[in-house]
């Protein structure tokens, strides 16, 4: 009689941690505590509209770069419903030189819909807020998490690198999430809503302070001896290459040059002086057709453009 076979089941992601789930999250809540920075949308005070507004700008962008232009957007439009009266323009003009501007545009269309969909309050269902234009997975699950003290898993850059090091014992993580990612992030989930909402943001801040990208502080960080990275020696990275972001001569440095012409502008310019700012015909044509697909900026008539009415 042939054996019969089975298929292990997979191990549980603990089984790979040297501490179990409450060490952990007091571990790195404890460390939270102690060592998070303070940030005006992380207070008491911060509308959930200011929440989101942070997290729209701090995707790909610096909290140093996002500080003051974050403050002079709630200065100006402390609702989405005083966004949504102005011109999506204003929002472009506003963005200043946080680069990615097409976020302007999308958080422009969310204060809109959140004004004429939903009484000018930022919904608090994580549905919800997914259907709001711009908002995708991680923006819902942020907003939900950090505004609202929702259990939500919040996977950003910083989360999945800590993950990687100190669960799956890899320098880096995948390019793009995977269900795998998702899983690990599942389960270390505390229970409890607001302990999880807290997790979510001490994460982030430990892979956006110690456990960075280049020369992470290991010896700084709480979970050095737990690290699944760091017992294993620290093995270097055997992913794809992982390519950096170069911008000086690219089509998005020529797209900044001709926004910021723009920006200066409340009225129409002239295409002579959009000409002006970059030597190369066919680049700099190429960069005006993009941000007028994008809806960045808006023909006015022959010859003449400006930011969208």
């Amino acid at each position: 009689m042939a054996a019969i076979t089975t298929t292990p089941a997979p191990r549980p992601v603990t089984a790979a941690l040297p501490l179990p789930l409450p060490a952990l999250h007091s571990t790195v809540l404890g460390w939270y505590e102690a060592h998070a920075r303070e940030l005006p949308w992380r207070t008491p005070e911060a509308s959930p509209w200011a929440v989101m507004v942070s997290e729209f700008m701090l995707q790909q962008t610096p909290v140093k770069r996002v500080l003051p232009v974050w403050t002079a957007w709630l200065e100006r439009w402390p609702t989405p419903a005083a966004l949504a009266a102005e011109a999506p323009g204003e929002a472009v003009r506003m963005w200043g030189r946080l680069g990615y501007p097409r976020r302007a545009l999308r958080l422009h269309g969310a204060a809109v819909a959140i004004t004429e969909e939903h009484g000018g309050d930022v919904p608090d269902d994580h549905a919800t807020l997914l259907s709001l234009p711009g908002v995708g997975e991680y923006t819902a699950a942020a907003v939900a998490s950090f505004a609202f003290a929702q259990r939500h898993v919040v996977l950003d850059t910083n989360v999945r690198r800590v993950f990687a090091r100190a669960v799956t014992g890899v320098e880096y993580p995948a390019q793009a999430t995977t269900a795998a990612e998702r899983r690990t992030a599942t389960a270390l989930l505390p229970e409890d809503r607001e302990t999880a909402a807290t997790w979510a943001v001490a994460v982030m801040e430990l892979g956006a302070l110690v456990c960075t990208a280049r020369g992470p502080e290991c010896g700084g960080c709480p979970l050095f001896t737990a690290c699944a990275w760091q017992r294993a020696g620290c093995p270097p990275y055997e992913g794809p290459a992982r390519r950096g972001q170069t911008y000086e001569g690219t089509d998005r440095q020529v797209r900044g040059k001709l926004l910021a012409v723009l920006r200066a502008e409340h009225g129409t310019v002239e295409q002579a002086r959009l000409d002006a700012v970059w030597p190369d015909d066919v680049q700099r044509a190429r960069a005006l057709d993009g941000l007028v697909a994008d809806g960045l900026v808006e023909p006015a008539g022959p010859g003449l453009y400006r930011l969208p009415q």
